[in-house]
């Protein structure tokens, strides 16, 4: 079984496709590893990877790589994380000054977690920093706002994704786990203080060499 590669943006992992010399698509399949491109978000990442799931081969691994904003200024920009946990923040009800999660409502389930598979795929021990993460439909900007989510849940990381991902791959019971390289704090929206590049070039290089070594 091979592993299989989720990135919102073929951009996120322009140096990987280049190494690997992976032609142009949204579905590439290699001898040792298969890159699926889902589109931004959890909807779109939810839709492309649970019907590709649904209909494909058996993976021993799925992983969501891609960048991220962080919650903590400790943690330098361009630093690779490795998030263990990850919650639909915005899934439930607000109620007056207070939210209600989806679990408060009784409807459902708003947080999961990586399920790794270290026994066959050694190459998981990479030592990384494990943290929790949220997954929103709207990056924060507004100093209430990343207030208010701290207050609440205290998350290191934001991703668009990272939550989707887990959620299908826990229906099916497939190993995930998901990497991700810090681009910007969370802050007032300020493009000049992101570092794009560097966490690209950084997510990149790792994931060439997960990938030729696992």
């Amino acid at each position: 079984m091979k592993i299989l590669v989720v990135a919102a943006t073929r951009a996120e992992l322009a140096g990987c496709c280049t190494a690997f010399g992976l032609a142009e698509g949204n579905f590439i399949e290699t001898p040792r590893f298969d890159l699926l491109i889902t589109g931004v978000g959890m909807t779109a990442t939810a839709f492309a990877l649970g019907q590709h799931l649904s209909a494909a081969a058996q993976y021993k691994l799925v992983i969501n790589l891609g960048i991220a904003g962080c919650f903590d200024r400790k943690i330098p920009l361009g630093s690779l994380i490795n998030i263990v946990r990850d919650e639909f923040s915005e899934l439930g009800a607000e109620n007056k000054e207070g939210f209600l999660t989806i679990e408060d409502l009784g409807f459902g389930k708003s947080n999961y977690t990586a399920i790794p598979s270290a026994d066959n795929l050694p190459g998981l021990q990479t030592g990384l920093p494990e943290v929790n993460g949220i997954t929103v439909n709207k990056v924060h900007g507004n100093k209430e706002s990343i207030r208010a989510i701290t207050s609440r849940l205290n998350p290191v990381i934001e991703s668009m994704e990272g939550a989707a991902v887990f959620y299908c791959c826990t229906q099916l019971n497939i190993p995930c786990i998901q990497v991700r390289s810090i681009s910007n704090y969370v802050e007032e929206r300020n493009r000049d203080s992101w570092k794009i590049g560097l966490a690209i070039k950084n997510l990149n290089d790792w994931t060439i060499e997960f990938l030729t070594n696992s």
